[in-house]
């Protein structure tokens, strides 16, 4: 097996594995905790007090 080919062969299993990838991100199995995730940031912020309703009572 040459140089040519080692890298053809490469490149074939990369793009595969690319292929996986997208396919696992994509799937309707993934959706439910990438939507959790990504509300994730948010549940370390505090509460926020509006001061402009305070004012007005």
């Amino acid at each position: 097996m040459d140089y040519a080919m080692s890298g053809s062969i490469y490149t074939v299993l990369v793009f595969v594995c690319f292929i996986g990838i997208v396919w696992w991100a994509y799937s309707k199995k993934s959706k439910a905790s990438f939507d959790e995730a990504e509300k994730l940031i948010f549940d370390n912020e505090p509460q926020q007090i509006n001061r402009e309703s305070k004012v007005d009572e």
